[in-house]
């Protein structure tokens, strides 16, 4: 059977948005289901990274259509470069608020709504031709799902929409500088998505006890990691005491007492302070590079973005893994895709997150780690203190349980079995 995935990011773009739809694709064909990708023909993604065009099988079918995106037109008129909404400049000026109430109040859902029309006016005819069995569509940002309403409600054919995020749980959402009736649109469109969905894929447990009331039949697959490191005693581990952090860090997802808890034990502890290395992949605001002030400029390291396959490197060295959750009402039900990689790379996760979140779920599951509360600074100390003495011992390790569950094969099967349900 054939299945239409639409999706906007997709190789050579990079970053955490690509990672999911990549990876189902890859494996889709084991399990008798040939993926159709639909996605646009003139990519301006903010990070690139050309090594996952590896990764896309040679016999399956992509079709690209041009978008035109207001968000070009905007950063180009502001001479900078455009951000994720995930990066919102807190402190955006004059300019940039008006920018913000622009993007906010007339592109709703998002700024990719001028790619609905011609994309269902495409695909209608697409599908018609080519015996597509379901459609599946995948947000952020969630104007891909209204493609498929639309191509739901015009060919009545089956059809999954998959939520690698919330959509108004967003972290950012409350960021946002909607109007009310802005606000009501997008209630009112993902209400509708969620209803008129024959299946609702989600990441987490939090995202479907929230959907739940407009649709029965929803499911849970997380992401996951692709790559079974068999080898890690042959990695050498970092010499110093090293936490790194993967992806993006903004102000929402600042972990201002973890660097206030370093400071104090750097403060008390000359042989902590010289042996600490924090380690930051990605993008990180000004704002934390602010707080960051409080330590040493020894201790930090600055890594701008890596190739996928680069990234890995630094999970599997490093000697604790850090997981910040954003400081924001949707706490709860955030899990970013990075803590499967980091259950692949079996070094211990330290994670600033709510201890009843559906992250600290996980890592209790799997004992790959501790979960810290956002405000608990003895148990934050303590922990860091107690692994501490483990590594100078050289002997920092974590004995984690049931990950295979989360490898990317495994959850396209999950997803093969949905698909051919409906």
């Amino acid at each position: 059977m054939k299945a239409l995935i639409i999706t906007y990011y997709w190789p050579p773009a990079g970053g955490s948005g690509v990672q999911r739809w990549l990876k189902f694709v890859k494996y889709l064909q084991d399990f008798d289901v040939e993926p159709v990708v639909y996605t646009i023909a003139n990519p301006k993604y903010p990070i690139l990274d050309d090594t996952l065009e590896d990764e896309v099988p040679k016999n399956i079918e992509i079709l690209r259509q041009p978008i035109w995106e207001p968000n070009n037109f905007l950063s180009f008129l502001k001479k900078e470069k455009s951000q994720s909404a995930g990066f919102l400049n807190p402190n955006p000026g004059f300019l940039g608020k008006i920018m913000q109430y622009i993007r906010a109040n007339y592109f709703i859902p998002d700024a990719r709504k001028f790619w609905v029309k011609p994309s269902v006016s495409y695909l209608e005819n697409y599908i018609q031709k080519n015996n597509i069995s379901v459609v599946i569509t995948s947000g952020p940002p969630h104007s891909m799902h209204l493609i498929g309403l639309q191509l739901k409600e015009k060919l009545k054919i089956k059809w999954i929409s998959d939520f690698r995020d919330p959509w108004t749980d967003i972290d950012y959402f409350h960021q946002l500088p909607l109007t009310k009736k802005s606000k009501a649109a997008h209630f009112r469109l993902e209400k509708e998505v969620l209803e008129k969905s024959d299946a609702v894929l989600v990441v987490g447990e939090t995202m479907k006890e929230n959907f739940l009331k407009f649709n029965n039949n929803i499911h849970v697959i997380t992401n996951g990691f692709d790559t079974d490191f068999t080898a890690h005693s042959k990695v050498t581990l970092d010499r110093r005491f090293t936490l790194t952090h993967i992806g993006m860090m903004n102000s929402d997802r600042n972990p201002r007492l973890l660097w206030k808890v370093l400071a104090e034990i750097c403060a008390e502890n000359s042989e902590f302070k010289s042996d600490l290395k924090i380690n930051l992949v990605g993008k990180v605001a000004p704002q934390v590079k602010n707080e960051l002030q409080l330590l040493d400029k020894h201790i930090l390291d600055f890594i701008p973005y890596l190739p996928h396959s680069e990234v890995r490197a630094y999970q599997q060295k490093s000697q604790m893994l850090l997981l910040v959750v954003n400081n924001v009402p949707s706490a709860k039900g955030i899990l970013t895709g990075k803590i499967f990689e980091y259950l692949e790379a079996k070094r211990p996760i330290l994670a600033i997150a709510p201890t009843d979140g559906d992250a600290a779920a996980i890592i209790n599951a799997t004992i790959s780690g501790f979960v810290i509360g956002f405000e608990d600074e003895t148990n934050l100390k303590k922990v860091i203190l107690s692994n501490y003495q483990v590594f100078k011992k050289q002997a920092l390790h974590v004995a984690s349980i049931n990950i295979q569950q989360y490898h990317r094969k495994a959850l396209t099967k999950k997803l093969a079995t949905i698909i051919k349900s409906i």
